[in-house]
């Protein structure tokens, strides 16, 4: 899972129920960097926002390698 918020509350509208998501900025995903979502609609429009989070590099690290036991998994040899 990826806790994001809205940079700008009123794209909150922009999102449609049979939207396809993707997040863009994930391989340069760093603390206080923003990220943008593209919203793919049905009708072959899309619409880009701006999310924020609160991510630190550890968490960042977790998130990219699927958990924080996954971490732990590779230091230990496991």
């Amino acid at each position: 899972m990826l806790a994001l918020t809205f940079a700008n509350k009123e794209d909150y509208a922009k999102v449609l129920e049979d939207d396809v998501i993707d997040i863009l900025g994930l391989t340069t995903f760093a603390p206080g960097q923003p990220l943008t979502v593209r919203l793919n609609h049905k009708d072959g429009t899309s619409d880009d926002i701006k999310v924020n989070h609160t991510y630190n590099e550890n968490q960042i690290e977790w998130f990219k390698a699927g958990g924080a036991l996954n971490i732990i998994r590779s230091q230990v040899g496991a």
